[in-house]
């Protein structure tokens, strides 16, 4: 794991081009500790610059960028090719191999490309990369990513420069950056508490689309991103042509498949672990890698003071049984209080994932012991983990049996309540039937369900946090994203197939990974995730929706692979997530530091937020009238980038 950054001006002067890429890639560094280096082409006004994290090859041999052996590219790459080794065999096989210099995989990545072409390496590569590939015959620049996302890619003209780089940061070092706050993006960060790709919080930045790459030649300035892999497609072609054999052999297919992948994801130079909740997805990641290993793994858990949410006990009754070496931290709002003020530079645009708290602070746990952790991201997008993909097809034919005029009577009474007390009283009952937390899931519902005519809706209605009717942003039109518009949604009858692929075409890349990837690399940590494999995300679009929920529950055939290593017992209780308590931590120890924030005489100077709404907001949910944490976290990390900008 790696960070790049670089730029190609159209007015190259007598500035110094590698002290520029130098300092923007030294605002890289914590991606990269190990080693740095800079490629300038002063003459066509190009530069690369790179920072390394060395986990496969630890010699001078993998540094970068790195010329080709032709001459022709130059690279500069962030991630991991994990079939780098069998692209070598094909291409020596082929009788196009270079003299190779060292076992590193951005080598192979670069004969790949010398032999093939870019479009056709980036296809038979398997693994997570964002690259910037400069081509010295064509005059070419190349930016690709890879398949779900889990490398960040960030681009942009500001002036004559065209700047890029895997965070933000980077291009705000360079002195042609002048990009004020995009308010398009602010109102969709505060909808769903992230920022959607290609959105950037800065106007005229992007990010570039998960399997996609983009092509800029001298003379060009509009760019448009090219897919060469396409989840929605792999989507329609997999429900279209279903897997044919039994569940065993399904359940064998996928052991296959997903252990392959484990197996392939534990080749590194450093040491490794995993990261362990004690959840379905983790646990199964951590077994197959026990299974592999002839040692104890390393794994890691963050555990909560408050019960409801601590899922910690879990995580070490599964470490017991697989006989891993077990590391547990735990977790207090003055943990978060402390954190807090990182949390602004760390993710580099405002990102409200609570969840970020707890995931950086294992994120660094793990640091301490490894360099590189698995994880068991994505395992929820693709076998039907969330609680809406079985709930939400129930819920929806219950309200259809309710005269639209009446449903915001009943959100009204599902909101009435204080969450935490709901948890308290009703918890241990919806526990039974495999729901956990059915206060926040009640608010949650209640808050969304007023303005709801269909299935589609109600599914719109669950990952958006502020409606339509009372939103916190001033002049800020929501700009075209993927969730607005319909047309573009993958051509799926199932809705709840629809559900799990636009959640692995959102919520996945622009929410779940950026969490990962930043809370990882602020502590030089990489995180890899075998159910983000492409055989694997392949296969599970040709399971029926049968081996992923059934009896109420969700990922069917996870669990009954998971049979083959872990006791039933030690897993089978409700989906918590990594939740935590913010609700009465909001209340709590973080209202000084939240109400700072939110002072109504700063909101109004300020001109991004309606201080109306958003004060009206907090004190009810001060006074416990509703459970608002969630909408008041994405306002509270808009206004602490924000301070943080504005002091940069």
């Amino acid at each position: 794991m790696c960070g790049l950054t670089g730029f190609w001006t159209r007015s190259p002067s007598s500035t110094d081009s590698g002290a520029i890429a130098a300092a923007m890639a030294d605002r890289l560094r914590h991606r990269g500790p190990d080693d740095g280096g800079v490629w300038v082409d002063s003459g066509a006004g190009v530069a690369l610059a790179h920072r390394r994290l060395a986990i496969v090859d630890l010699s001078d041999a993998g540094r970068q960028p790195m010329p080709s052996a032709s001459g022709r590219w130059v690279l500069a790459y962030n991630g991991e090719i994990y079939n780098h080794l069998d692209l070598r065999r094909r291409l020596e096989a082929d009788g196009v191999a270079p003299a190779w210099r060292g076992h590193s995989d951005t080598e192979t990545l670069l004969a790949a490309v010398n032999a093939w072409g870019i479009e056709e390496a980036l296809r038979r590569s398997v693994g997570m990369f964002a690259l910037a590939l400069w081509d010295r015959w064509e005059c070419t620049l190349w930016l690709a990513r890879d398949r779900a996302g889990e490398k960040p890619l960030y681009y942009g003209w500001q002036g004559d420069t065209f700047l890029f780089g895997s965070e933000l940061k980077a291009l705000r070092a360079h002195p042609a950056f002048d990009a004020g706050v995009d308010r398009g993006a602010l109102a969709l960060l505060l909808r769903h508490s992230y920022v959607p790709g290609p959105h950037t919080i800065y106007s005229g930045i992007c990010k570039l689309p998960p399997g996609s790459w983009i092509r800029l030649r001298h003379d060009e300035r509009h760019v448009l991103p090219v897919a060469y892999w396409s989840l929605a497609e792999v989507a329609e072609r997999g429900t279209s042509d279903p897997f044919p054999g039994s569940e065993v052999e399904a359940l064998d297919e996928l052991e296959r498949l997903l252990g392959a992948a484990v197996r392939g994801q534990m080749v590194a130079d450093v040491p490794l672990g995993a990261l362990l909740s004690g959840g379905i997805d983790s646990s199964l990641v951590a077994s197959l890698m026990q299974a592999k290993s002839s040692r104890p793994v390393r794994t890691f858990t963050i555990g909560f003071d408050e019960k409801v949410y601590d899922e910690a006990v879990h995580a070490r009754a599964v470490a017991a049984h697989l006989g891993t070496e077990h590391t547990e931290l735990r977790l207090s709002a003055g943990d978060a209080l402390r954190l807090i003020p990182q949390l602004p530079s760390m993710y580099d645009e405002p990102f409200a994932d609570s969840s970020q708290l707890p995931t950086h602070l294992v994120m660094k746990l793990a640091r301490q012991h490894v360099a590189v952790a698995l994880s068991g991201d994505a395992g929820d997008e693709f076998f039907g983990g969330y609680n809406r993909y079985f709930l939400g097809p129930s819920v929806w034919r219950q309200m259809e049996r309710i005269p639209a005029r009446l449903r915001p009577v009943l959100a009204a009474g599902l909101t009435a309540v204080p969450a935490s007390l709901l948890n308290r009283l009703i918890g241990p009952l919806t526990k039974r039937a495999g729901v956990g937390l059915p206060g926040d899931k009640a608010h949650k519902l209640g808050q969304r369900m007023r303005d709801v005519q269909g299935i589609d809706d109600l599914y719109v209605a669950l990952v958006t946090e502020w409606p339509g009717n009372d939103f916190p942003a001033r002049e800020a039109p929501i700009p075209p994203n993927l969730l607005e518009d319909r047309a573009r949604w993958p051509r799926l009858a199932d809705p709840v197939a629809r559900m799990m692929a636009l959640d692995a075409m959102t919520y996945l890349p622009d929410d779940v990974l950026v969490k990962v990837d930043r809370a990882a690399m602020a502590v030089s940590l990489e995180t890899r995730a075998p159910f983000l494999d492409r055989d694997v995300m392949e296969f599970a679009w040709t399971l029926p929706m049968s081996m992923k929920l059934r009896h109420g529950k969700g990922k069917w055939i996870l669990r009954g692979l998971l049979d083959r290593h872990v006791p039933r017992a030690l897993i089978d209780r409700p989906k918590m997530g990594f939740a935590i308590p913010i609700d009465d931590w909001l209340r709590g120890p973080l209202r000084d530091w939240a109400e700072a924030l939110l002072d109504e005489s700063r909101l109004v100077s300020e001109g991004y937020l309606e201080s109306r709404v958003i004060r009206a907001t907090w004190e009810r949910h001060l006074r416990g009238e509703g459970s608002f944490g969630s909408r008041l976290w994405s306002v509270l990390m808009f206004q602490a980038w924000n301070e943080d900008r504005l002091r940069a």
